[in-house]
């Protein structure tokens, strides 16, 4: 049984700082993609971040460049967000994710990962 489990979501004021963390039992990591989304209150779920298992190959959303890294430890099967300069508009619950999406442009859409975690809020006051 493959399960994704987030932490890390809180309550932070704007230009703060948040890490998130995915800790995946099984082998999600048998998938070939690991990445994260969101979703605010009426909106629908969009892409973040997502980094390839093989040859660590990362992609980021425009609305988060230079602001968020995604990371992972094989060693502890855990998936990283570092988020910096955070905004009131990254107000959402996150979402890890794992599958093989068969293309770039898959990457980016939630129907490429099969595997998927319950979700942790963050929170940016302004």
């Amino acid at each position: 049984q493959v399960q994704l489990v987030e932490s890390g979501g809180g309550l932070v004021q704007a230009g703060g700082s948040l890490r998130l963390s995915c800790a995946a039992s099984g082998r999600p990591f048998g998938s070939s993609t690991l990445g994260w989304f969101r979703q605010a209150p009426g909106k629908e779920r969009e892409f973040v971040a997502a980094i390839i298992w093989i040859g660590d190959s990362t992609y980021l959303a425009d609305s988060v460049e230079g602001r968020f890294t995604i990371s992972r430890d094989n060693a502890k099967n855990t998936l990283y967000l570092q988020m910096n300069s955070l905004k009131p508009e990254d107000t959402a619950v996150y979402y890890c994710a794992a599958g093989s999406p068969p293309s770039v442009l898959h990457i980016k859409l939630s129907s490429g990962y099969i595997y998927w975690g319950q979700g942790t809020q963050v929170t940016v006051s302004s």
